[in-house]
This record gives C-alpha cells, structure tokens and sequence, in this order.
C-alpha cells in the first residue's frame, strides 16, 4: 500500500490535517474542504470519505480499514481511538425504501425523502467488519460492535452489541483507557 506524500497530503485541500498521517493512494476522497484529520490516522486502500454540508471530523490515533465508506450530508465524527474494521459503512444520510419516493442522487430532491442526521462515533470504539451504521447513531465512549452487525440505534458507553439490529449482548472491559493514558503519557 503507497501512503500519500506530505506534499500529495496538501494538494488533497483537507480543511486540516495533523502528523503521521497515512492514507492510501487509492482511498477516495469528496469534497475534502470539508474534512479534518488528526494526528496519528490510516486510512486504508479503497476507503470513500464523501463529505457533506456537515463534514467529516477523524480525531488522534484512528484506523480505517480497507473498503471502509463514510457518506452523507450531516456530520460523521469519529473521536480518538476509534476503529472502522473492513468494509464497516457510516451513512449521515439515508433514502426512503418505503417505495413512496423515489431514490438516489440523481433524482431531484422533491421526488425523494432523505433522512439526514449527525453520525457520532465515541473514543475507544471498535466497528466490526462488514457493519452498517445509519443516520442518528452515537456509539458511546467504548462501545464494541460485532461483525455484520446493523446498527439502527445509538449505543450506551462499554457495551458489546452484535446482530440486524444490533443488540447488546454484554459489557467491554475498560482497561483499554489505562492504555490510553500510559500512550499520551510516553508521548508527551
């Protein structure tokens, strides 16, 4: 995997970007002016940022897996430690399926009825690969979500959820935040 230049990090017209900052040549990014990235970020092969109106907001220390997708027109902010395994999507924004409107970008918008609202994903959380998250959602600080899981509902703080929809099925340990502060600590 070839990581984008310093210079190449630049030329992507990022609202900002912090140090060590790896993303993969052939990720795919929209609407950059309206992303920020912190420090310490990989975002790996064939990941789409696709930013609307509300951004996109990626904090410290924060992995992206490949074939990760984070679209829609409200707000997508994911907070330090945070990880998106493969093929995890994020929606800000979602269509009517009820068969009352019509569907996709390329129909005006009165023929549509899009739900967009603000996607937030806490510290310490971990998505499990192939997940859905739908507008609204906010996993808590530490929530773990199982692989394949739908989620259609925010999440409380160091639960494990898993299924369609995704349920809690039992607490996360929090050991993890020692960890944190040993990292910042040796760090700083």
């Amino acid at each position: 995997m070839a990581y984008l230049s310093h210079n190449e990090l630049n030329a992507l017209g990022l609202e900002e970007f912090g140090d060590n900052v790896l993303i993969s040549d052939k990720a795919s990014i929209y609407n950059p002016s309206k992303i920020r990235i912190g420090s310490n970020v990989r975002i790996d092969d064939f990941c789409i940022l696709s930013a609307g109106k509300g951004g996109i907001i990626i904090e410290n220390y924060i992995h992206i897996a490949a074939y990760a997708s984070l679209i829609g027109a409200e707000k997508i902010t994911l907070s330090e430690f945070s990880n998106l395994s493969s093929r995890v999507s994020i929606y800000s924004s979602n269509d009517d399926y009820s068969g009352e409107f019509l569907t996709n970008p390329m129909v005006p918008d009165e023929c549509k009825n899009v739900t967009s609202k603000e996607v937030n994903i806490g510290k310490h959380v971990i998505i499990g690969s192939g997940s859905v998250v739908l507008p609204g959602v906010t996993l808590e600080e530490g929530v773990a979500i199982g692989a394949l899981s739908l989620v259609t509902t925010s999440c409380e703080a160091y639960g494990i959820y898993a299924g369609q929809p995704a349920k809690k099925i039992k607490e996360r340990k929090k050991c993890l935040k020692k960890l944190e502060e040993n990292l910042k600590r040796s760090a700083g």
